[in-house]
């Protein structure tokens, strides 16, 4: 790949594709969803820019660097983050020698120059402004433009996007308008037994086969409580536990008593019962607490004034007090 490319009498230096080879294992289907949004069935049909959407550690962006793969495309990666700029997402100056300015393109807009896929990762930490740039490269329109630069930037019609999101709370909303422009929204799921020791065996091909089922059995544990322990957390906690028996192997710790230590390290100590964490997790969202009336924000529930408030009862504690 050409390292700078002339756009309208400006130099663009590009940015370097991904070389992550790390295969997708397990749920075919989702991989067959998101290769179906970048293919083109007409001349005047558009690729899809979906939204890869699940918990931390699932494998969003692993599942998109796949489908380049097998679209025998590069992928580039951006990661988005809250204080992410327009001109971060498409070009950025660059001071360079005897004080000359150079325009360096961002791994997006080298995936458009390139035919490249561009996995915006994470794309709810990322604030509106940032988003509105990227409007008309969602659509029909297919194209930014770089007020820094200067210059429209056209897509190469293999330019292919997908956008991951993680479900939890500590994101931006994204306005509708982008919304509507990132479909299908396509919902990856944790892992089957069987998928998740295959993962955990392609990563560790090292590691013993007691520790790897206490592994599997704990995260398969978590995902059936509704917790959101990942294969990544299980990948750390199995990475520290090897670390750990290897440390000194002439007295090495007992693999269980290794791999609890790790556990207790890497994801605390509510992690060590299970089953008591998603009872607290179930209570704080109201699984089985009863709610309070507006009575109860206003008046104990022993005042008279309280709506709830049964006079008879406190007739009969008058009545045993006289006893």
């Amino acid at each position: 790949m050409n390292e700078h490319i002339e756009i309208d009498g400006v130099t663009l230096h590009l940015s370097q594709p991904d070389k992550t080879s790390s295969p997708w294992i397990g749920q075919a289907e989702v991989l067959k969803q998101i290769l179906a949004c970048w293919l083109v069935v007409d001349k005047q049909d558009l690729p899809l820019a979906p939204r890869l959407v699940g918990t931390p550690g699932i494998g969003k962006t692993t599942l998109a660097l796949a489908a380049a793969r097998e679209r025998q495309q590069s992928a580039f990666i951006y990661q988005c983050t809250a204080d992410t700029r327009p001109e971060d997402l498409i070009v950025t100056p660059v001071l360079g020698e005897k004080g000359t300015i150079q325009y360096h393109a961002s791994p997006l807009v080298s995936a458009m120059i390139t035919g490249g896929v561009c996995i915006l990762d994470e794309g709810n930490r990322m604030n509106e402004k940032s988003w509105a740039s990227l409007a008309p490269l969602l659509d029909h329109r297919r194209y930014v433009e770089s007020i820094v630069a200067g210059i429209t930037i056209q897509a190469h019609p293999e330019f292919r996007c997908a956008v991951t999101m993680n479900d939890d709370e500590s994101t931006f909303e994204i306005p509708d308008y982008i919304l509507s422009r990132l479909q299908p929204t396509l919902l990856l799921t944790y892992p089957s037994r069987e998928d998740e020791m295959n993962i955990l065996k392609y990563h560790l091909p090292f590691a013993d086969d007691d520790l790897l089922n206490l592994t599997v059995e704990f995260l398969q544990k978590s995902h059936e409580l509704k917790l959101d322990f990942s294969t990544r957390d299980g990948l750390n906690v199995l990475r520290y536990a090897l670390k750990r028996i290897a440390q000194n192997p002439e007295h090495p710790l007992a693999k269980d008593t290794a791999w609890r230590e790790s556990l207790e390290r890497c994801l605390g100590d509510e992690a060590m019962d299970l089953e008591s964490l998603a009872k607290r997790k179930n209570q704080s969202l109201g699984g089985n607490v009863l709610p309070m009336g507006l009575g109860d924000f206003f008046f104990d529930p022993n005042d008279p004034l309280h709506p709830d408030f049964d006079e008879d009862d406190d007739d009969d504690d008058d009545f045993d007090d006289e006893d």
